[in-house]
């Protein structure tokens, strides 16, 4: 039998300009830049982390800024279509009139009897407000452009296109240890054996052929691992259901296993710790561009070929 994940631990995307990026995440959304170092398989590139006051597994959603080619993603099957946080049910106003004070485009539904706000960053990544009361792990940041009653909580979780529900319903259910929980609009939903947040994911079928990773989409969704011996039940799990998963990385911050499942999604298990200040201190967190022990001799090299970035994304009103 597979171990059993929370949800998700974190989602990477792809987007251009650094700084429209850190703009749009702190001061439009009121995360903390919680990390800037660099995607440890491309130096030349950056690696973002927003998230909570303290960067709590859950509440991340991280960034490869590709400002070199700036080739633009084509959305399809096998791609992250919508990244979704949780709000109070009570900040649905709130958030209605910020969307509209920073001349974000937004669209008001309901789905399965919950309130949802619909936008899109400035790069084109899909995102969701949620309004639902359930308790959340994610710690406030005293200095969010955000007053502290209305911050994201967390995920609720992600929908993913794929050109048909089987294949990746069978890895959620047989493998990830998913329920089925609901259907309606064009959509099935499934959620995490231990529920609460980020414990969704909805599956919805699209005719359009595979995505074309590029500035605009999701890379891959990572979901919470306890620790690395669970990492390698995850790995036999995988193994056992012909997934082919990686050997186990070192992120520095979790390590990790990756594998494609048969609908295209790129899937991660992350562990929760070491966390992120294990280089920062909790107060420092996401200040200066931090690397990896093997790539710190190389740092004037590869400060020298990053692309501009202001460095102060915006805190506080």
């Amino acid at each position: 039998m597979s171990p059993e994940t929370a949800g998700i631990h974190h989602v990477t995307a792809i987007v251009g300009d650094p700084d429209e990026n850190a703009a749009f995440y702190v001061g439009t959304l009121g995360l903390r830049m919680v990390k800037r170092t660099v995607n440890h398989d491309d130096s030349g590139t950056y690696h973002f982390y927003f998230g909570d006051g303290e960067g709590t597994p859950g509440t991340n959603i991280t960034f490869f800024p590709w400002t070199d080619s700036g080739r633009p993603g084509e959305f399809g099957a096998g791609q992250t279509e919508t990244t979704a946080y949780l709000i109070p049910e009570e900040s649905v106003t709130y958030w209605a009139d910020r969307l509209d004070s920073e001349g974000v485009d937004y669209e008001r539904t309901e789905r399965f009897d919950e309130t949802v706000l619909r936008f899109a960053d400035p790069h084109g990544i899909e995102l969701e407000l949620v309004a639902a009361d359930a308790a959340s792990d994610a710690v406030p940041w005293p200095d969010s452009p955000v007053p502290e009653q209305h911050q994201l909580r967390g995920f609720s979780g992600v929908t993913l296109a794929v050109a048909d529900y089987g294949p990746t319903e069978d890895v959620l259910t047989d493998v990830l240890g998913f329920e089925f929980a609901a259907e309606g609009d064009g959509r099935r939903r499934y959620r995490s054996g231990p529920g609460g947040p980020g414990s969704v994911v909805d599956l919805v079928e699209t005719d359009r052929g595979r995505g074309r990773m590029g500035v605009g989409t999701v890379h891959h969704v990572a979901f919470e691992v306890a620790d690395v011996d669970e990492l390698e039940e995850w790995r036999e799990a995988y193994a056992a259901a012909a997934l082919e998963p990686t050997d186990v990385v070192d992120r520095k911050y979790f390590r990790s296993i990756y594998t494609r499942e048969p609908g295209g999604v790129l899937f991660e298990m992350a562990t929760l710790e070491p966390g992120f200040t294990v280089d920062e201190d909790l107060d420092e967190l996401g200040s200066s561009l931090v690397l990896p022990e093997r790539l710190e001799p190389q740092r004037e090299q590869i400060e020298a070929q990053l692309p501009e970035f202001d460095g102060s994304p915006v805190g506080g009103d």
